[in-house]
């Protein structure tokens, strides 16, 4: 393990602050946690993304118990970072997230989806503490973030924003009109995170329109790019402390992961995007993931 990452200082309140010495076994429980309530919300539900929402779930939480400069005591607060849920419909693993950062009770997850509830399949920004965008029409997500850092830099703000898009999400045309447009400004404070799992609705982003190489596209926009193992919370935490990687440069980390992390039969496959759990299926998974964070 490495010892020498740095934490941003505020990160979060002090009440859900966690020591750096404690930091990657926290985040595994915690990344364990928010995948096996967003299984129980999807399958309460009998809706969701439940393959997206579990590979993106280490990424949420390194994100927000570890990089985020943000107080959910204050979730308007003018100096927050921005985090922005581009692939909005991996909403459960979003919303146990920032239950788990206190932004909302944690029991509000059983009304996911729910008539009335706050918690809609794609985030809103006027019904949630803690949501940036109403996103979920893929492809809106990166634009609105490229906004947002102009607003910083055109203020001097050091407030920074964070994107987070799924790789399926990139075929459409707009992501790289932001692109180009975070290029051309020089948007150092813009971090897009790629959820890279290599499947999206129906097949896999390879045969559906080819991505590779993905890296390079990135560079030939003009961002600077750095790719990790999206499972890996120790490289999360360093990429995201090391940006920007360039003054003058947005910045993409592409994170490898794998659809359905932490279920042996969900992972890695086409047909669990969206597919609902039986009782069955949801009991075998909470096992696995329960044993997986002893």
């Amino acid at each position: 393990m490495r010892q020498d990452v740095k934490l941003p200082s505020p990160c979060l309140a002090t009440d859900h602050r966690i020591e750096a010495d404690e930091l990657p076994p926290q985040l595994r429980k915690l990344s364990a946690a928010v995948r096996r309530d967003s299984l129980r919300m999807v399958h309460r539900a009998r809706l969701g993304h439940p393959g997206g929402d579990l590979s993106s779930a280490d990424i949420l939480v390194t994100l927000y118990f570890g990089a985020l400069r943000i107080d959910p005591t204050r979730p308007r607060a003018p100096d927050r970072d921005r985090f922005i849920m581009s692939k909005g419909h991996c909403s459960a693993a979003f919303y146990a997230t920032l239950a788990a950062a206190g932004f909302f009770p944690e029991d509000e997850l059983d009304t996911y989806m729910q008539p009335l509830s706050r918690l809609n399949g794609h985030p809103n920004r006027t019904e949630l503490p803690g949501v940036e965008a109403n996103t979920g029409s893929l492809g809106h997500g990166l634009p609105v973030a490229v906004g947002a850092a102009l607003a910083a830099k055109i203020d001097g703000a050091a407030w920074r924003t964070f994107v987070l898009t799924g790789d399926g999400e990139l075929q459409e045309g707009s992501n790289w009109e932001a692109a180009m447009a975070a290029a051309h400004y020089e948007l150092s404070n813009l971090t897009v995170i790629v959820d890279r799992n290599g499947i999206q609705q129906g097949d896999r982003t390879e045969r559906t329109m080819r991505l590779e190489p993905l890296a390079e596209k990135w560079r030939a926009f003009g961002w600077s790019v750095c790719e990790v193992d999206g499972h890996d919370h120790i490289a999360l935490l360093e990429a995201f402390h090391a940006v920007p990687f360039h003054p003058a440069r947005p910045n993409c980390i592409i994170a490898h992961t794998q659809k359905g992390k932490g279920v042996s039969f969900i992972e890695d496959r086409v047909d669990w995007h969206h597919r609902v759990p039986t009782d069955e299926e949801l009991a075998a998974a909470l096992r696995e993931l329960d044993e997986a964070a002893q």
